[in-house]
């Protein structure tokens, strides 16, 4: 018998994160094989891979969506679950430096800026209760003081908070959050015939009661306002999706203690929330990709025409399944059957398919038909970090729609490199997933995962690099295996806050 790497100590410490040592042992051995990286064979462009939808039918996608909507089909799914650390990375290091204190300039953009935060009454109340001014604060070249009010428990304490519940947006009669935006979004497109909008966050265990304050107390002002009721559901990241961690030899890292260190496996984790929730058509955006009222217009209208788009294609997927589970097939309908796999899905199939026999041919049309549906929203590449929508060759000789990182994709290759430098359209993360099928059964989502397509990092961790394990991405590899339709939608829908000062963009500010 082999003896284990691992001590009776490490391997209550594996139990305690839900895993196994087979399980674990399986990941340290990946970190030794490495990543595989995605064969790009060409960036999707408009009418190869990216659907433009014209004014006339968007019309007709959006009364789609508002029946479906009606019928309690619509569900808003949003990953919620990071702190805001590094949205004020930069601002934790000048407090923890007083540069604002010793550089002028900075100094000088921080005094102007300061009061245009949707924040700065909540900053500015707090330091008046501990018997400070702000504005002498600032007058006083105190901006490390100020720095702590927004950023330490002394204060604001946004540095440890989630972006959910920082202040983001300012009106007239009160300053909103991302999480009541998201309300807001709800209200408008996921609400059914009784007013009932369903939401699902993912959260981190240690802010679960910190949302689930916040919500109760600004439930009842969106909904008498809306009109509508909140069905709203936190769920936390799995212990088990954690991942250990390694150094920079792929020995299992350990920390001063000698414990063994376990990581977040990152959004990919989420995909046993998102299993977990009793949907049928759920929308995913992040937390942070929100606006305020005067510009949700365009955002809400392109929303509902994803959502249409999704409901119109499933149904047409839905009857050629029902057809094909009931009924002989002939050569015809098997020929019609392919030509709409091809033209309405974007499906490749595998080289020889055209000589096997007709039985053949339909148990890899339904194959490829019975599986979950999204419809993803692409905006045009204007420099914006992250991945994109590319046609990608997988091992069976065929293509498919993927939406892919830059870290799956090999660079030293010239040719790979071109074609990520190609890419005409970004990836929003602004999707709309079917996740029933034409019997309205739940699909497994595990089934639909390529497990292949993990990544690896490098970290540190007191102050010692090590090496990170991502388990396939939430909309890269969780989702691989999907039904895939990327549509075009104007880059106004796309209005992220990475960094603090993001907020400070035109879209994010008050007219």
């Amino acid at each position: 018998m082999t003896e284990s790497i691992f001590t009776d100590e490490d391997i209550r410490r594996i139990e305690a994160e839900g895993l196994t040592e087979e399980k674990v042992l399986a990941q340290l051995e990946t970190f030794k094989s490495g990543a595989p990286v995605a064969r790009l064979n060409r960036p999707c462009t408009v009418s190869d891979g990216i659907v433009v939808i014209s004014e006339e039918e968007s019309e007709e996608l959006m009364a789609i969506h508002d029946e479906a909507a009606g019928k309690a089909r619509m569900l808003k799914f949003v990953p919620a679950s990071g702190a805001a650390s590094r949205m004020f990375r930069d601002w934790y290091r000048y407090y923890e430096e007083r540069s604002l204190d010793t550089n002028p300039e900075m100094a000088a953009n921080f005094a102007v800026d300061i009061n245009r935060f949707a924040f700065y009454n909540d900053l500015k109340e707090i330091i008046s209760g501990e018997g400070y001014d702000i504005d002498e604060l600032i007058r006083n070249g105190e901006f490390s003081k100020v720095l702590e009010y927004i950023l330490t428990g002394s204060g604001l304490n946004y540095v440890h908070l989630p972006k959910a519940l920082l202040k983001f947006h300012a009106y007239h009669d009160c300053n909103r959050t991302p999480l009541e935006e998201h309300m807001v979004e709800a209200a408008l497109y996921v609400r059914n015939a009784e007013g009932i909008c369903r939401i699902h966050c993912t959260v981190s265990e240690e802010h679960r009661s910190d949302v689930e304050d916040y919500f109760s107390r600004v439930r009842k002002y969106y909904e008498a306002r809306y009109n509508v009721r909140f069905d709203f559901r936190l769920s936390t990241q799995l212990a088990s999706t954690n991942t250990i961690a390694v150094d920079m030899e792929n020995r299992p890292f350990r920390d001063s203690r000698g414990m063994l260190v376990f990581r977040p496996g990152g959004h990919g984790a989420l995909l046993e929330n998102l299993n977990a929730i009793n949907g049928d058509i759920i929308f995913l955006k992040n937390i942070d990709n929100v606006v305020p009222d005067r510009l949700k217009g365009i955002t809400v209208r392109y929303k509902k025409i994803l959502g249409g788009y999704l409901v119109r294609l499933q149904e047409e997927i839905f009857e050629y399944l029902r057809l094909m589970s009931s009924e002989e097939m002939d050569e015809k309908f098997l020929s019609k059957a392919t030509s709409f796999c091809e033209e309405r899905l974007n499906i490749v199939f595998p080289p020889g398919f055209d000589v096997v026999s007709d039985v053949e041919r339909r148990n890899f049309i339904v194959d490829r038909l019975n599986r979950p549906l999204r419809v993803c929203g692409m905006v045009k590449n204007v420099g914006e970090p992250g991945g994109g929508p590319f046609w990608v060759e997988e091992e069976d000789g065929t293509q498919s729609l993927q939406i892919v990182e830059e870290i799956q994709v090999d660079l030293r290759s010239e040719r790979q490199e071109t074609i990520w430098r190609s890419a005409t359209h970004f990836n929003p993360v602004d999707l709309v997933c079917g996740v029933r099928d034409y019997r309205s059964e739940r699909f497994d989502l595990s089934r639909f995962v390529n497990r292949k397509a993990i990544s690896i990092t490098q970290k540190s961790e007191e102050g010692r690099d090590l090496r990170a394990l991502e388990l396939p991405g939430l909309w890269n590899g969780s989702m691989a295996l999907w039904n895939t339709i990327f549509v075009e939608v104007p880059i106004e829908t796309f209005n992220p806050v990475k960094t603090v000062n993001g907020l400070l963009r035109e879209q994010h500010m008050p007219l």
